[in-house]
């Protein structure tokens, strides 16, 4: 997974590539900053106002974004449908100036830490010489950054982690980590949306179910989005589980 990198310029020239035969890549900046990141949002909300043809799907990242394309939309004109787009998504940024983008979403998620919930909690507040205590409020004064998701469906990269709670992955991950989880792997944390190998840090876990194929939009959080964890007792988290959200 992505670890943060120094980013050189947080305003370069837009500069787009070929990702395939179907799809573009518009490279806003590097690394991992609030700043290139915001950047990449622009440019999505600018390209889902103007509803351009042929379009048919954003993909943010860290500092980049991808734009999946059906290529008969853009041929016919002058050069080729890569090539057309391309001058598309330059004149839009172009003109894009101080345009601003919609605020981000907050999202609050409950979550029970330690014990069944959270069988690394211990291990963490051991490696970072705090109490458990410690670790749980340093996790939860946090408003987190979403960047992108990725790795499984609906997995949420947060920036904003406290550096006195990071910790390394586990020696040995995990064969199964249930869905829900909470971890921490150096300076990230996330939460495992569906039951997979794994092998952060797991201090807590969620009732909320994060990825639901059958719904509308299968993933409840989304680039961009704004999170905290609310820390919850074990009665609060099986009564909320009860309710099926």
């Amino acid at each position: 997974m992505p670890t943060p990198s120094t980013v050189s310029s947080r305003n370069p020239p837009l500069q787009v590539e070929a990702l395939g035969d179907r799809a573009l890549l518009a490279i806003l900046g590097q690394g991992i900053d609030p700043g290139v990141n915001d950047r990449v949002h622009k440019l999505a909300a600018l390209l889902r106002k103007v509803n351009l043809p042929g379009v048919l799907d954003l993909v943010p990242a860290y500092a980049t974004l991808a734009v999946h394309y059906d290529p008969v939309a853009w041929s016919g004109g002058e050069g080729s449908p890569h090539e057309a787009l391309t001058r598309e998504l330059l004149r839009l940024w172009k003109g894009a100036g101080k345009a601003s983008t919609p605020p981000p979403r907050q999202v609050e998620i409950p979550v029970c830490f330690g014990g069944a919930f959270g069988p690394d909690l211990a291990e963490v507040a051991s490696l970072c010489a705090l109490s458990e205590e410690e670790v749980i409020a340093r996790h939860t004064a946090a408003t987190y950054r979403i960047y992108m998701i990725g790795f499984s469906p609906g997995f949420a990269y947060l920036g904003g982690l406290d550096a006195t709670i990071a910790a390394p992955r586990r020696a040995t991950p995990r064969t199964r980590v249930p869905a829900g989880s909470v971890g921490i792997a150096g300076m990230q944390t996330g939460i495992y949306p569906v039951a997979t190998p794994g092998g952060w840090q797991i201090i807590g876990q969620t009732p909320m179910r994060l990825f639901l194929p059958e719904r509308e939009h299968p993933c409840l959080l989304g680039p961009g989005d704004r999170l905290r964890f609310v820390p919850v007792d074990a009665e609060a988290f099986r009564a909320y589980a009860e309710k099926g959200r």
